[in-house]
């Protein structure tokens, strides 16, 4: 396992959300529709972690690597930057331990999965991931991870 540069905040506390999160998760939802996939600013994991932090109010994680890269290929230097040698690796660094079973998340939790691999928001039993193609939705249970937001 690789050192990790990032680590996740003491004062992160998961399942607090802000008031009329319900709101803000269809608004995010309606956002991702509308606007392109650009890689750094508007991909997988910045949407999911952008999310989160409106729904939460916690740490804005994604600013650790917005801005940062261009193509699928940046996003992999970076992640090695870093310290992690995969999206598991980073969102255990930042958020902790996942949900014992992706089966307990709930709408506006952070989820991982799919091939390839991305970053998603649980929206019941349904989870949306940003995509080049655009906004995508999977069944949550073909997701292998999940973290409270």
């Amino acid at each position: 396992m690789s050192h990790n540069v990032y680590q996740m905040p003491e004062r992160c506390k998961p399942g607090a959300r802000v008031p009329n999160w319900d709101h803000l998760l269809a608004l995010s939802i309606e956002d991702a529709r509308r606007r392109p996939f650009v890689w750094g600013a508007h991909d997988c994991a910045t949407w999911a972690f952008d999310v989160r932090h409106r729904l939460t109010g916690g740490p804005d994680h994604a600013q650790i690597w917005r801005g940062r890269y261009k193509t699928p290929r940046g996003a992999e230097r970076v992640l090695r930057k870093l310290g992690w040698a995969s999206f598991e690796e980073g969102a255990r660094a930042l958020l902790g331990a996942p949900l014992g079973a992706v089966g307990l998340a709930q709408r506006g939790d952070l989820v991982l999965g799919g091939q390839p691999e991305a970053f998603g928001i649980c929206l019941g039993a349904r989870a949306a991931f940003l995509a080049p193609e655009g906004l995508a939705t999977r069944p949550l249970l073909n997701c292998h991870l999940a973290w409270r937001s």
